[in-house]
């Protein structure tokens, strides 16, 4: 990996209480609604999850303009701690096209915050110049997941 390294982090607050937020995030079903950037879906078919340590989640994003573009999420999850914390890594190649492997780690805490919940997301290592890709697509998830939750609290 080129140059300095960082994690990412992004707090985001979900009008939902923790078991919806957490479950949003090893349920296929509601996997499927909400994962992905803008201009991407994740088929339900491609997901599989395994929620313990050991567990697994995998998924295949695809992209809406180029169905034969996919991006493969295969990660393996080393804490699971029902409805307060997830941690998984997954091992990325060439991701900064220097042609080595880098291992991804996010963690993902849950935490009650009055009625909602509070997310932290850390994620890396990344370089500086890759980390801006990773936050707007976890941003535009988020914004999707938001709208989903918000669905079904009506």
């Amino acid at each position: 990996m080129s140059g300095i390294t960082q994690d990412l982090v992004i707090f985001r607050h979900f009008a939902a209480p923790p078991r919806q937020v957490y479950h949003a995030f090893i349920d296929p079903d509601t996997i499927a609604e909400w994962f992905g950037p803008d201009g991407w879906h994740v088929p339900r078919d491609t997901i599989a999850v395994d929620a313990r340590a050991g567990g697994y989640q995998r998924l295949v994003m695809v992209s809406d303009d180029n169905p034969e573009l996919t991006a493969v999420v295969d990660t393996t999850f080393s804490e699971v701690i029902e409805n307060l914390l997830l941690v998984a890594h997954q091992d990325v190649p060439d991701m900064d096209g220097d042609g080595t492997i880098t291992r991804l780690t996010t963690s993902l805490t849950f935490t009650e915050e009055g009625s909602g919940t509070q997310l932290e997301l850390v994620q890396g290592p990344f370089s500086a110049e890759v980390a801006a890709g990773p936050r707007s697509g976890w941003e535009e998830s988020f914004a999707t997941l938001d709208r989903v939750l918000q669905k079904r609290e009506k």
